[in-house]
C-alpha cells in the first residue's frame, strides 16, 4: 500500500511538471468547484464556462460536480443537486475545493453574497453588497453589516482602501449615522461622494450607473435586482451575460468560500465567477473577513447595532405630549435625515422649542427650521441620533 502511495505521489509530481511546462504556471493551483445541476440553460452552459474559465488561467483548476460530462475538466459525479451540495461541503470542509460556484444554496442567517457588475455608464467595475442571503432579520443593520461585507471583499480583490457609498434607499440615512459613528471609533470606511452637485455619500440612480463606489451598499433584495438588471439588461432578461455573479457568502465565523450564480447565468458569467472566486482565494479572504470584523467590533460594532432600532430613541418620550411652538418662517434645511424618522426628529425640536416642519427635497427627506435657528437644530438632532455629528445644512 505504501509502495502504492509513493507511486501515485511521484507520478502527480511528474503530472504536474507536465502541467506547468505547458501553461507555464508553476505552484499550487486553486481548485473551485462548480455545481452543474439546476440552471436553466441546461448543463453544458455552466461547463463550457467553467472550460473558459480554466483555460484563460491556468493557476486555476475547476472541478465539477454534477452529471457525467464530455470534458477535460476535474469532475465528481453526483445525480442530484442535494448530493451535489454535500459533496461540495465535504469537499470544502476537507479542503478539497477552495472555493466553490453553486446555484440557489441556502446561507445561514447572518451571512449575505457580495456580487461584482460591470456598470453601463463607464463600463466600470462594482462591488454590490449584498445580493442574496440575510446578514440581519433588521434591515438596518443588515445594510451596516453589508457594507463591511464589501470593504471585506473589494479588499480580498486587490483594492486597498475600497470607497464605499450607500445607496438612496430606506435606511440609507440611518446606515451613514453608523458607518459615521464607526468612522469616528477609529474603524476605517473611505466613504465617497455623490457625482451629482450637491455631493454626499447617499448615491443617487446616476451613481449607481456610473459606478462611482467602490462598493455599492443596499439592502439585500434591491442588492438582488440590481444584479438582474446589471447582468441581463443587453439580453432581454432570460440570459445574464455581464458581470460575475452574486459573489462569496460573507459573514463573522463563517468559514466556506461558497460564491452563487443565478440559474440564469450565461457561459460569460459562469466564467467570471469562476475567476472571482480564485481572486478571491489568492486575496485570503478569510483572513480579511477575520479581520474586519475584529477591527469592526473594536469599533464599537455591536453597540452600535443595538442601538440602531428606532424603538430606542423613541421610548423615553413616546407617552409625552409635544406641542409645536409657534410658527415661523423655516426656510432653512436639515438633510440626511431616514424618511422612517422624519416625524419623530421635528417632534424632538418642538420639545426643545423650535419649531420645525418636514418635508422632501429632491435628495430625499428635510426638516426645515428658522435660518437662524439652523445651527442648534443640528446640534439637537445630532445628539438625539437623528443625523451624524458633522452633517450640513443643504
Amino acid at each position: 500500500m505504501a509502495e502504492k502511495n509513493i507511486k501515485q505521489m511521484i507520478g502527480k509530481v511528474f503530472s504536474d511538471i507536465a502541467d506547468a511546462v505547458e501553461t507555464g504556471q508553476f505552484g499550487e493551483k486553486v481548485r473551485v468547484g462548480l455545481t452543474t445541476l439546476g440552471s436553466e440553460h441546461g448543463v453544458d452552459n455552466l461547463v463550457k464556462g467553467a472550460e473558459i474559465a480554466q483555460e484563460r488561467d491556468p493557476s486555476i483548476e475547476v472541478v465539477l460536480i454534477g452529471p457525467k460530462v464530455d470534458s477535460k475538466l476535474t469532475q465528481v459525479v453526483v445525480d442530484s443537486e442535494d448530493e451535489g451540495y454535500k459533496i461540495m461541503e465535504e469537499m470544502l470542509d476537507s479542503g478539497d475545493l477552495d472555493a466553490c460556484v453553486t446555484m440557489h444554496y441556502s446561507f445561514p442567517i447572518g451571512v449575505s453574497t457580495v456580487g461584482r457588475v460591470i456598470t453601463p455608464g463607464k463600463g466600470k467595475e462594482m462591488t454590490i453588497a449584498t445580493t442574496t442571503g440575510t446578514s440581519s432579520p433588521h434591515r438596518v443593520e443588515a445594510m451596516v453589516i453589508n457594507g463591511i461585507s464589501g470593504i471585506i471583499a473589494a479588499k480580498a480583490m486587490g483594492v486597498k482602501n475600497p470607497t464605499v457609498g450607500i445607496l438612496n434607499v430606506d435606511g440609507a440615512r440611518q446606515v451613514e449615522r453608523a458607518f459615521k459613528e464607526l468612522i469616528n471609533n477609529g474603524y476605517e470606511i473611505n466613504l465617497t461622494e455623490s457625482m451629482r452637485s450637491d455631493g454626499g455619500c447617499v448615491m443617487r440612480g446616476n451613481d449607481l450607473l456610473a459606478g462611482v463606489p467602490d462598493v455599492m451598499v443596499t439592502d439585500t433584495l434591491t442588492g438582488n435586482i440590481l444584479m438582474k438588471v446589471f447582468s441581463s439588461y443587453t439580453t432581454g432578461g432570460s440570459y445574464e451575460s455581464l458581470g460575475y455573479g452574486y459573489g462569496p457568502g460573507i459573514g463573522e465565523g463563517y468559514e466556506r468560500v461558497i460564491l452563487i450564480l443565478s440559474r440564469a447565468s450565461g457561459i460569460p458569467v459562469v466564467a467570471n465567477a469562476i475567476s472571482y472566486g480564485a481572486r478571491l482565494i489568492k486575496g485570503n479572504l478569510k483572513k480579511i473577513v477575520k479581520e474586519e470584523f475584529e477591527k469592526a467590533n473594536k469599533a464599537g460594532l455591536k453597540e452600535i447595532l443595538k442601538g440602531l432600532t428606532k424603538d430606542t430613541k423613541r421610548a423615553a418620550d413616546e407617552d409625552e405630549e409635544i406641542v409645536a411652538p409657534p410658527a415661523e418662517t423655516v426656510t432653512g434645511t436639515i438633510s440626511g435625515i431616514d424618511i422612517m424618522d422624519l416625524e419623530d426628529a421635528v417632534r424632538v425640536l418642538w420639545k426643545e422649542g423650535i419649531y420645525a416642519e418636514s418635508g422632501m427635497g429632491c435628495t430625499g427627506p428635510i426638516v426645515m427650521v428658522n435660518e437662524e435657528k439652523l445651527a442648534k437644530a443640528i446640534e439637537i438632532l445630532s445628539k438625539a441620533g437623528y443625523v451624524a455629528d458633522n452633517s450640513n445644512p443643504c
